[in-house]
């Protein structure tokens, strides 16, 4: 049996975590694991401006350089590509990779399995990740989201602590741990036994199939309804930012009624639209939400 290739970028650690329990049951000596790594790294913990002032370069999916990865071979039984969804679209370090030549000469024609790690808006960025991977010549044959189960404004609240602060505790001991439960993520290593059973047979026609069957994966219907018009709004903040904020002081400014606005509308006008939407739209969209959310859980791209 060949090589597998994994390669991911992690801010935080989490995903080094993830990753770590996704790979137990490998074999250690068919894995070739890589970190990516920015040339500038990102401060972590982040200051609100820093943290707000990356969502242009994202939401519009620029690069960034990258230190160079030593693969050792040209070609891979499958790759892994563990990630994070930032803004609703990929992380720039991800992001950039899967622009790179080199990787995707590596990509081509190599199934492809990724693994997120993220507060529980995962749809957009993969829609990205699949039409990257696909204009590379890759097959998308797996993916595994592993998110925060907690409601979306306690997520928030709890991730913004956590990234603000450094420190991954409760809040004021009241609120839960923030980012993907110890649970989830122990959870990694049973879809990595299912990946490993189809690299060792290298028939992953069925594993998207028996990763969903798991159960452990879901899309709240909150979450589908938000991602739909999210990034059509945060598109338009980042063509503003980047055409309008021509000077540090444009920049700064157009940032910060940015930040102003994602905070209303994520903890005071949300949750009066996603009242009124599970009230009287829900009921009447079963079919077609359904529709949607086995979309978002396959591997095809549209």
């Amino acid at each position: 049996m060949g090589k597998i290739l994994v390669v991911n970028y992690s801010q935080t650690g989490q995903l080094n975590e993830i990753i770590d329990q996704f790979l137990s049951p490998f074999d250690p000596d068919r894995i070739e694991r890589h970190q990516i790594f920015p040339v500038t790294p990102y401060v972590f913990p982040w200051t609100t401006e820093e943290f707000f002032d990356k969502m242009p370069e994202c939401v519009e999916e620029d690069t960034i350089p990258l230190k160079p990865i030593s693969y050792t071979a040209q070609q891979y039984d499958l790759i892994v590509l563990g990630y994070q969804p930032w803004f609703l679209s990929p992380s720039p370090p991800v992001t950039s990779l899967l622009k790179d030549p080199t990787f995707q000469s590596i990509l081509r024609g190599t199934p492809v399995v990724t693994v997120i790690g993220g507060r529980n808006m995962w749809l957009n960025s993969q829609e990205s990740i699949k039409k990257l991977i696909k204009n590379a010549g890759g097959k998308l044959v797996g993916n595994i989201p592993l998110m925060d189960r907690t409601s979306n404004l306690i997520s928030a609240f709890t991730i913004l602590h956590w990234m603000l602060t450094g420190r991954k505790d409760r809040k004021w001991n009241i609120f839960p741990l923030p980012g993907v439960s110890e649970q989830d993520i122990e959870s990694a290593s049973k879809f990595g036994a299912i990946v490993n059973s189809a690299a060792a047979k290298s028939d992953y026609g069925n594993l998207q199939n028996e990763i969903l069957g798991t159960g452990l994966i879901e899309i709240p219907t909150d979450i589908l309804f938000i991602e739909q018009r999210a990034k059509k709004l945060f598109r338009i903040w980042a063509k503003l930012i980047k055409t309008k904020g021509t000077t540090p002081a444009k920049r700064k400014r157009l940032v910060s009624f940015f930040k102003y606005y994602l905070l209303i509308a994520l903890f005071m006008v949300a949750p009066v639209i996603l009242f009124v939407y599970n009230l009287l739209i829900v009921p009447f969209t079963g079919n077609t939400i359904k529709k949607k959310k086995q979309y978002f859980c396959g591997v095809e791209t549209k």
